[in-house]
């Protein structure tokens, strides 16, 4: 009788013995491993890295290209203008087997020297006058023809046939603010009141020549320290080769006497 074990001990340590499964709460509540969150942090550092090798990498292809652009702009500008008129007389000396690179070149830049000293003279300008006689006969050329030499005559050094005879700063468009200027001729105003001096002074709006033209009284211009080529070469560079500090015409005389006349 006492190796009997009832049936409900038994039962009880049978139960005892088996392994007891995790309830879903108890699936729930279990913290996650802590290792699961190292891969994250590792792909964030390595996203952040890429963005910061990215944006370093753009920054210094974006300075060479803007150190390397205006560079490659004037050398390829200035080999294209040596080809360009190297070609004028390259030819006569390809037909006579001298074959040497820039010797063309040179011939025409001397060629533009001789004509220069030619048409100074008397017997040049008189050649001139004749050959721009018959050119203003034709229909369509001569329209090219005065197109043309008015933007030749824009940059002359001569200071009798220059287009543009001296830079200034008028007040426009309204009180306040200023524009560049040149002047193109001067005349004088007659009216009731008396005798007025006023200026003809052209004003690019869009490059050196597209603008208009305003009709200025002399006292109401200003005339900076500058020359008719600095002019030109604010104007076509927008504004980028603005001296720091510009100096009036009146100021100029009293500091450094009278300004010689540049082109």
């Amino acid at each position: 009788m006492g190796d009997q074990i009832s049936p409900v001990i038994r039962d009880r340590d049978r139960e005892l013995l088996l392994p007891i499964a995790n309830t879903p709460d108890d699936q729930q509540v279990s913290p996650k491993p802590p290792s699961s969150a190292t891969p994250f942090s590792h792909h964030a550092g390595r996203e952040t890295f890429s963005k910061v090798l990215r944006s370093w990498a753009s920054k210094k292809f974006m300075t060479g290209c803007v150190i390397l652009l205006p560079l490659a702009i004037t050398f390829y500008i200035t080999w294209w203008f040596i080809h360009f008129v190297d070609g004028f007389f390259s030819p006569i000396y390809a037909q006579l087997g001298i074959n040497i690179f820039g010797l063309g070149f040179i011939t025409s830049v001397t060629f533009i020297f001789v004509v220069g000293i030619f048409m100074s003279s008397w017997l040049g300008a008189s050649v001139l006058s004749l050959g721009e006689w018959f050119i203003k006969r034709m229909p369509f050329v001569r329209h090219i023809y005065d197109a043309s030499k008015q933007i030749s005559a824009a940059i002359s050094p001569d200071q009798n046939t220059r287009a543009f005879k001296e830079v200034v700063i008028m007040r426009h468009p309204r009180v306040g603010e200023y524009a560049f200027g040149f002047i193109t001729s001067s005349f004088i105003l007659q009216s009731y009141s008396g005798d007025e001096e006023l200026y003809s002074v052209y004003v690019p709006t869009n490059h050196l020549y597209i603008g208009d033209i305003f009709l200025v009284k002399s006292k109401d211009v200003i005339r900076p320290n500058l020359s008719v080529r600095e002019g030109i070469e604010i104007v076509v560079s927008g504004g980028m080769s603005m001296p720091q500090i510009l100096t009036t015409f009146d100021l100029a005389i009293k500091e450094y006497g009278p300004r010689n006349n540049r082109s």
